[in-house]
Formats: structure tokens, C-alpha cells, sequence
């Protein structure tokens, strides 16, 4: 816990009570020293102006109740990586889908651009100094996202019109909507398919056309929707029925080993400086992509049939190469 985080949580712990606290229990309940508890009572009373006082025989502390429902720490006291946080999501905010709550986003964006004001960022007079770039993204329309938005959580079924990447065909659905994912830039919408009967997840900006029906969606557990969606690798994984094993090179491992891949992942630094790393997955198409783009410093070591794929794709790469 952060010095500011300390001082922030000693002033809620003296606004609360009614009766006045020990010092050891103010240092058990802050995790710190008693040089330290005296610095931030200090600095509590003496620069920020609370009503600070202790009890003449006791000597535990407290604030006088006449003044504390007046006095409130100034700004917003957040930490540094709270900080980062309200950047990032200020800057997000700033490429949302068009036209989506646009009036209700540029009033939310004014007020978080005013806390990052308070401390000491002057971020409102250079805005351009924090870039976060979309090339991946894919936008989807405001008018199809907020209806979506609405249908998820009135609880109501859809019927879809989807354009499938992979076979190029349109299909007509009925699904049920349980959760929308954001996932490298992009929308997806996990949802049970009354047509497949089952799970499936669609992307967001391949939806032509939705209409909200009067039935009622069927609601899936939380724990089925994980199960299903989460334990494996990448958006479209389905369960986690097998285990990848890839070899890194020694300059690669650099790399992949501070890349995050899976929250399951496990990873071993060899004598050489290569890496192993192991990670669950279901279907292998998006695996496969990012294996491919770590090139010839990557090896998939098992399973076999993940490592025949993969092998097959450059042997077709080599192949369209030599044709030209």
C-alpha cells in the first residue's frame, strides 16, 4: 500500500468510528510502523487540515465530530497505477464507437479529464500526449452496439442476421445474449444459439441486422459461460481440452516471456535462456496465428497434431512463395 493509499485509508478509519482508536490498532489495521503512522497523522493534521485530536488520558485518536462531517481530503486520492488507469480509459473513451451516448461520454470524459487535472498532469492542455492506437480494431456501428447493449441487459432474445468470416455465408439466428467481451480491440458477443443449440461467440461487427424479440433470453450460469469461453486460449477456443508446449528461442524468450498468453500459462527458463512454455487450449486457429508470428524462433514441441499444423501452413507458405 502506497503512502497515499495509507493516508486516504487512515482518514476513512477516523471518519467511521464513533469512539477513539489506539495507536497500535491504527498501526494493525495500516500495516506500518509507528514512525510511519506518526508521519501520515501529521501530515493528516498539520498540511490537510483534518480535525485531528486525541484523548487527553487515553491518548487514542479521533476526529472531533463537530468538524469531521465537514472535512473531506482534497481532490481525488488515487495511486499511481489508478492513475495510469483513468488515462487509458479517458484516452478509450475518446475512440468509442460513434454516436454511441455521445452527450453522456463527453460529460463523463470532462470530469475524468478534470481529476487527472488535480493531480498535476495538466493532461486537458495536452491531450495528445497519451496515444493509444486502434490499428487492429474493428468499429462497429453506435446504433447496432447500443441495441445490443439494451438486449443484454433487458434479459431479451435476439434474432441476428450474421455474415461469417470463415465460411463467407449469412445465416439467420435466434440466440439467447449472456456477455459481451472486448478482446484486442474488438467486440464479441458470447451467446447461446437456439439454432446450433449451444455456446457460440460472434463477432460484433459481422451482425447485419438485430431485432429484439418479446421472449425472455435464457440465462446461463457464470461458471458454464467461463468453462466454455475462458479456460482455453483465444476468443473462439471452446473447452480446454489439450495442453500446447512451445520452445522459444533465447532472443524471443525475451519477449515471450513477459507476454501474457494465458492466466493458466506455465513457463520455464531453460539452462540455454529458451523458454517452455505450456498453455490450454481448444480450437487451435488463433494459436496457430500467433505461433506463426514469432517465426522460426518459436517450435511447437506438442501436441502432434498441433505441431503437423503448423508445419503444414509453412510448407504451403513456402509453396505460394516459390510460385512467384
Amino acid at each position: 500500500m502506497s503512502r497515499r493509499e495509507k493516508l486516504y485509508h487512515l482518514h476513512d478509519i477516523l471518519r467511521q468510528r464513533r469512539t477513539p482508536i489506539s495507536r497500535q490498532a491504527l498501526i494493525d489495521e495500516l500495516g506500518c510502523s509507528q514512525a510511519t503512522l506518526y508521519r501520515l497523522l501529521a501530515e493528516l493534521r498539520d498540511v490537510l487540515g483534518a480535525p485531528l485530536e486525541q484523548h487527553p488520558e487515553t491518548r487514542h485518536f479521533y476526529y472531533d465530530r463537530t468538524l469531521a462531517g465537514t472535512f473531506e481530503l482534497p481532490g481525488l486520492w488515487i495511486s499511481p497505477e489508478e492513475l495510469q488507469a483513468l488515462l487509458t480509459a479517458r484516452q478509450i473513451l475518446a475512440n468509442v464507437q460513434p454516436g454511441l451516448l455521445q452527450a453522456e461520454l463527453d460529460v463523463l470524459q470532462q470530469r475524468m479529464t478534470q481529476l487527472i487535472d488535480q493531480e498535476g498532469i495538466d493532461f486537458s492542455a495536452h491531450p495528445e500526449r497519451i496515444h493509444i492506437r486502434h490499428d487492429a480494431g474493428r468499429p462497429v456501428p453506435g446504433r447496432l452496439f447500443e441495441d445490443l447493449l439494451k438486449a443484454l441487459f433487458k434479459r431479451q432474445r435476439l434474432a441476428i442476421r450474421y455474415h461469417g468470416r470463415r465460411r463467407d455465408d449469412i445465416s439467420e439466428r435466434e440466440i439467447s445474449p449472456q456477455r459481451l467481451t472486448a478482446y484486442r480491440d474488438r467486440w464479441y458477443l458470447d451467446a447461446w444459439c437456439h439454432r446450433a443449440e449451444g455456446l457460440r461467440s460472434f463477432a460484433v461487427e459481422r451482425i447485419l441486422k438485430l431485432d429484439a424479440l418479446d421472449e425472455s433470453a435464457d440465462d446461463l450460469p457464470a461458471k458454464t459461460l467461463k468453462e466454455h469461453f475462458d479456460q482455453a486460449y483465444g476468443i473462439f477456443s471452446g473447452p480446454a481440452e489439450h495442453i500446447a508446449e512451445l520452445r522459444f528461442s533465447a532472443e524471443a524468450a525475451r519477449w515471450a516471456a513477459e507476454e501474457h498468453w494465458h492466466p493458466d500459462q506455465q513457463q520455464e527458463m531453460l539452462d540455454d535462456g529458451q523458454l517452455r512454455l505450456k498453455l490450454p487450449f481448444g480450437s487451435s486457429r488463433e494459436l496457430v496465428m500467433d505461433i506463426l508470428r514469432y517465426g522460426d524462433d518459436v517450435v511447437v514441441e506438442s501436441p502432434q497434431a498441433l505441431r503437423e499444423r503448423v508445419r503444414d501452413l509453412i510448407s504451403s507458405m513456402q509453396q505460394r512463395y516459390a510460385e512467384r
